[in-house]
């Protein structure tokens, strides 16, 4: 947390209410100055806060510009942060929240780490599709961007030199902001030549182009899934007036330099996704709503500029190797761990989250504390970048710092599939009272959802979040539970146990060699397959590999300290050499190996090929070298001559 020396509160014309000692305390703020209107009448206080030393915190998220104008009027030396407790703890129905403004506050004074980001360029080469619109649309942005507008017909259309037109149909598009791909069936290129109407040349198909925006006004069904996602793209109904107006307004505007964010971090030397063509976890590839994750070999390969950060690969991953990084989720943790102690040091006692992202859930909880009842006293506001990516490791952590209940509150875009799916293993985890998805239709509608809902009580013992999602998963769950029985799960979970059918087995150790977290492991003394609970990412890779269809996976969640130590989970005796007595392979493998070929095969029959089964390595290469017809012998070794036999012939008459 950084250092706060100075702490400005606004009562914001004295309607909301305010404990400055409280506030100070939870955050450690050096000074805690309480007044009225610091945007208006007040302003000067401010003024002369900024021109000290150190940081100033601004309890106001309204007038954010007004105090970064001042701030840089004055040439503060120090550092400005400004945060809102008004609409998220001001302006409730419970009449006071002074614990929950304390912990907003020692929430805001953490320092975010920064997020990598990569330059994006964007030369303003747009691509116009569609019809009538789109000639009235490319006529628009041909004074600030370089234009080609693709339309299906156009009659009496003179040649320009103000936009490039052509017919085609767009057989396929690619990419994103400042690097799009597409391929042109039809095409054909206006002519500049010519009297009267304009004339086009011959279409040819598979035409190829780049460019770095796309105006799609043709009123068909996206280029791309979750197009609303895909940045450089902008779609708008023709039919709709004020909508092309936005797009071709929001079009403009996408020529410079953008940073793109680096929303995913990805390690593919723990990714779960195949081994040796072994298919296995494909959680990341089933739920990336804008195609940017692709199989890639063992691993896969996730396109950061198609990437939209809505991080709910992140929250599927069961190995950690998809992480979201904007920020990563150890500063998650330390949010929730921070807002909680700093509610319980002003005095609050079972505080309730609420994860929300910063557009509409932000504004829905702004609409609820200016028109409505705002938020309960008790229920504190975690904003994320997007919902999606709130998995059950964050959930779960949520209640194993000390919150009594979690919720997550949807937005009319959410992608349901991984906020239900994760809820639901989160529940089955620890219960169902402590956890909810909340959708509702306005701000009404938020309240009673919130107000009168309450939760079990938080844990007495708050868990210290260290680690990444599985290891905070298995800490909180059993700050909750307790459990020492293991808990069954959902289908899909990713954690359980492996199950060996002992009479299909071989023990050829084909599921051990791909295990791509060595959750399973053998002994290099004795036929073994072992087996380490904790560390099984439920891949299903395993299942795959094995000849025998002999394994099942059983999702569930073992909290017992023999899920962290390794079990067997089949072993037999090994076979020993029947010429040194050396112990190698499986004794029942070899046994039937050696009583399915004896008589049965031309090779074993009459002859002593039997007896290499049932030796080690060493004694079988012997035993086929010294064969009377071994291939390795290549016949008898001639005597070496010597000085003596040379003579001896020169003495033997001709």
């Amino acid at each position: 947390m950084a250092r706060i020396d100075r702490l400005l509160l606004c009562t914001c014309e004295d309607s909301m209410s305010l404990d400055a000692e409280r506030a100070g305390a939870a955050m450690g703020a050096a000074s805690v100055q309480t007044v009225r209107a610091l945007c208006t009448d007040q302003i000067g206080t401010a003024a002369k806060a900024f021109a000290g030393d150190g940081t100033t915190m601004v309890a106001c998220g309204q007038m954010v510009r007004l105090f970064e104008d001042l701030f840089d009027d004055v040439e503060a030396p120090g550092r400005l942060v400004c945060t809102d407790i008004r609409d998220r703890a001001g302006w409730t129905a419970d009449g006071a929240a002074h614990a929950k403004q304390a912990a907003l506050l020692a929430e805001a004074a953490l320092e975010r780490p920064a997020t990598p980001v990569r330059d994006v360029v964007s030369e303003g080469t747009v691509l116009i599709l569609g019809g009538e619109a789109a000639l009235g649309a490319a006529d628009r942005l041909a004074e600030r961007l370089a234009v080609t507008a693709i339309v299906a017909a156009a009659d009496d259309v003179a040649p320009t030199d103000r936009y490039d037109l052509a017919l085609g149909r767009l057989r396929a598009a690619a990419g994103a902001l400042g690097g799009f791909e597409v391929v042109i069936d039809g095409y054909a290129p206006l002519r500049p030549g010519g009297r009267g109407a304009g004339r086009f040349a011959a279409p040819k198909d598979g035409a190829k182009s780049a460019c770095d925006i796309i105006l799609d006004l043709r009123g068909a069904a996206p280029l791309f899934p979750a197009p609303d996602k895909r940045e450089g793209y902008v779609r708008a109904d023709p039919r709709d007036p004020a909508a092309v107006e936005r797009a071709i307004a929001a079009a403009a505007e996408l020529q410079g330099v953008f940073e793109k964010p680096l929303y995913v971090r990805y390690d593919a030397a723990i990714c779960a996704h195949s081994r040796a063509r072994q298919a296995g976890c494909t959680r990341c590839l089933d739920v990336c709503p804008t195609g940017a994750i692709l199989p890639d070999g063992d691993g896969v390969a996730i396109d950061p500029m198609i990437c939209a950060g809505c991080g709910a690969c992140a929250a599927v991953c069961p190995s950690g190797a998809a992480s979201y990084d904007d920020p990563d989720v150890g500063f998650l943790f330390n949010r929730l761990r921070t807002l909680v102690q700093a509610y319980r040091k002003a005095g609050g006692s079972a505080p309730r989250a609420l994860f929300h992202d910063a557009g509409h859930g932000a504004d829905m909880i702004r609409l609820s504390a200016r028109f409505g009842r705002g938020l309960p006293a008790d229920v504190i506001p975690v904003e994320v970048a997007n919902v999606e990516g709130v998995g059950h490791a964050e959930l779960l952590a949520a209640l194993g710092v000390g919150f009594a209940r979690a919720a997550v509150l949807l937005t009319p875009r959410t992608d349901r599939t991984v906020p239900e799916r994760e809820t639901a293993l989160a529940r089955a985890i620890a219960g169902e009272a402590a956890l909810a998805l909340v959708d509702p239709a306005d701000p009404d509608a938020l309240e009673a959802a919130l107000y009168g809902a309450e939760g079990p009580e938080p844990v007495s013992e708050p868990i210290l979040p260290l680690g990444g999602r599985r290891e905070v998963t298995r800490l909180a769950a059993t700050a909750l539970t307790g459990a020492e029985a293991p808990i069954d799960l959902p289908e899909g979970a990713p954690y359980g146990a492996v199950v060996i059918d002992t009479d299909a087995c071989t023990l050829c150790l084909a599921c051990v060699s791909l295990c791509p977290v060595g959750a399973l492991g053998d002994n290099p003394d004795k036929p073994q397959v072992r087996f380490q609970e904790a560390a099984c990412l439920q891949c299903g890779i395993c299942a795959s590999a094995c000849p025998e269809d002999a394994i099942t996976l059983a999702p569930r969640l073992h909290l017992g300290k023999a899920a962290l130590s390794h079990r067997v989970l089949h072993e037999e005796e090994p076979f020993e050499c029947i010429e040194c007595g050396k112990p190698f392979g499986v004794r029942s493998t070899i046994e039937r190996i050696a009583a399915k070929l004896e008589g049965q095969h031309w090779m074993y029959t009459n002859s002593d090929n039997t007896r290499l089964i049932q030796m080690c390595d060493d004694c079988r290469v012997k035993a086929q070298y010294h064969d009377a017809n071994s291939p390795f012998r290549m016949g008898e070794r001639p005597r070496v001559r010597t000085t003596e036999d040379y003579l001896d012939e020169r003495k033997k008459p001709n």
